[in-house]
């Protein structure tokens, strides 16, 4: 004899949190307010409470994912506590090491991008070929248009970006005036953020 199913009852709130919870596991990029409004068809009011709700539910040290509002939206991420485990299971580029080069070619294009390989050149004084596709094919770099004149390529910093080394946006980055405009000094701050970030 089958039992009858119990049903549960929630409040609309929770049946939000609910379905931005969904939202988030599918989305392969951290969602605004905006978008995550746009896709439950509720108000960007309730969303933010039901964010809040979804928070202090996927917090560090009570899950194994955790809720962070990160490049401009929100997204999961692994807890530190699961990380380890986690990194066995995928391997993933972008969370290798990265080189010098490529951490002062981020370092030029998250702060006088959009620019071309010419101009990431000079700034850096050797050929960045190289290193441009490599930080492409990880995410971190994208292609934002070409000059009208030349045809050459400008290159900008992604969200995937900002996610790795923990920033809401390109705006928290140390200002130029604080660090002065030696690239050697940003490329140092960049690799403190980076070994300080959650994997």
């Amino acid at each position: 004899m089958e039992r009858p199913l119990r049903l549960i009852h929630t409040s609309p709130v929770e049946e939000l949190a609910r379905t931005i919870e969904a939202l988030l596991v599918v989305a392969s990029q951290p969602l605004s307010v905006g978008e995550l409004s746009d896709a439950s068809g509720d108000s960007p009011e309730r969303v933010e409470t039901a964010l809040s709700l979804l928070g202090e539910r996927f917090a560090e040290g009570r899950s194994g994912i955790v809720l962070e509002h990160v490049a401009g939206g929100w997204a999961f991420r692994a807890s530190r506590a699961a990380a380890a485990a986690c990194e066995r299971l995928f391997e993933r580029p972008v969370e290798r090491g990265l080189s010098q080069a490529a951490l002062e070619t981020l370092a030029i294009v998250a702060y006088l991008g959009p620019c071309s390989r010419p101009e990431i050149a000079r700034v850096r004084g050797v050929n960045v070929d190289g290193v441009v596709a490599g930080l492409v094919e990880r995410g971190l770099l994208a292609e934002a248009g070409r000059e009208q004149e030349l045809g050459a390529i400008h290159y900008r910093t992604t969200p995937l970006f900002e996610r790795v080394f923990g920033l809401g946006s390109l705006a928290e980055l140390p200002r130029l005036d604080d660090l002065g405009a030696d690239v050697t000094e940003i490329r140092e701050r960049l690799e403190a953020v980076a070994e300080k970030r959650p994997a």
